[in-house]
């Protein structure tokens, strides 16, 4: 699966392929393996990277015509980690689906064990048949993007731990205070006598309740997030979030990610991962929308904004579709209950916290 990366801020300066080697771990969040990774050049400096998983079915990089275009990349690097037998068809596929993009192939290289080959020189003064020793950790490269706050995560599985369900006491009293928040909904609904004023009501109250903690920015309480959870489940106070969406967001999308319970989960990931893909950070909006989609794997947003990120699109792309608040109301017309249809379905269900 692709990961791009938006490498124009903070800037590391690299000058031999040794260097390229030593920065791509910070470019992409953590050390890869079995991996394809595409840097692409404009102006002498990086501007997007994007990582594949290898093996990948042919046609995986077809994206990468459009991107050359789109970013207006004079020059890609190619880096694919791992044996030859894996990683040479995908560097002789890179190669050949940039041939067709118009664009140079600067680099081109295969790193296993701290050792480098190049598809591109065979002089064996400086790319001897055995390899050319590297050595990532003690290089000046990540030593500078150390000091300037750059992280590079052991492997990617460290990466997903970021963002992994909480466990212990903190799941214990989510799961409580889930159950508590779906109890009291469940008997408010019950006791209403008009089922569209309840809707309407419903709304206004989780509109509110999204406003105020998009500008609290502090992490809310067991009974906040459980509700707003519940508020998120219904497409026009999630829609809202999207269209407000701002990197100050990032966080309270990311703690309540790993806080609610698991059918609640979908909607905050899918934000959680478009507020990284606007920071340029696709490697954690992937693993966001990886968490969205293991709780559903129909969320319409989440395959949404997989597909984007499959086909290396930019956030841009989507943001400027996206509509106002104002015009979520016309579009949505007067509120009923049907807008409550998806929850609904989980209250439904036997277990009060749909778990």
């Amino acid at each position: 699966m692709p990961m791009t990366t938006n490498t124009s801020e903070p800037c590391l300066t690299l000058t031999s392929p040794a260097d390229i080697l030593a920065a791509v771990p910070y470019l992409v969040g953590f050390h890869p393996a079995d991996s394809l990774i595409v840097i692409g050049l404009a102006d002498g400096q990086a501007k997007v990277a994007a990582r594949w998983g290898l093996p990948f079915p042919p046609g995986t990089l077809e994206p990468l015509v459009p991107l050359v275009a789109r970013e207006e990349l004079a020059q890609i690097v190619v880096i694919g980690y791992g044996p030859g037998e894996r990683v040479t068809p995908a560097v002789d596929e890179a190669r050949a689906v940039a041939a067709r993009a118009g664009v140079e192939v600067a680099e081109a290289m295969r790193a296993e064990d701290g050792r480098y080959w190049s598809y591109v020189c065979d002089s064996p003064r400086c790319c001897p048949p055995e390899g050319t020793p590297y050595d990532p950790m003690s290089s000046r490269v990540a030593a500078e993007a150390t000091v300037r706050g750059m992280v590079a995560l052991p492997d990617r599985q460290a990466l997903e731990r970021t963002l992994a369900p909480v466990t212990g006491s903190v799941r214990t009293a989510m799961r409580r205070a889930t159950s508590e928040a779906v109890a009291d909904l469940t008997a408010a609904l019950a006791a209403a006598p008009d089922p569209d004023v309840f809707a309407r009501r419903f709304v206004t109250d989780g509109l509110a309740r999204l406003h105020a903690a998009l500008d609290a920015g502090s992490r809310l309480s067991d009974a906040d997030a459980s509700r707003l959870g519940l508020d998120l489940t219904v497409i026009r106070v999630r829609d809202e979030a999207w269209t407000l969406m701002d990197d100050s967001h990032a966080a309270l999308w990311e703690d309540l990610t790993r806080r609610l319970e698991p059918p609640y989960v979908p909607p905050v990931a899918t934000l959680l991962a478009m507020a990284a893909w606007r920071a340029g950070d696709s490697i954690t909006a992937t693993i966001a929308l990886e968490r969205a989609l293991t709780a559903d794997p129909h969320y319409s947003m989440a395959n949404l904004l997989m597909h984007a990120l499959q086909n290396l699109l930019s956030p841009g792309m989507v943001s400027a579709r996206l509509p106002t608040p104002a015009e979520l109301d016309t579009a949505m017309g007067e509120a009923h209950i049907g807008w409550l249809v998806p929850l609904l379905g989980c209250l439904g269900e036997s277990d009060p916290a749909c778990a």
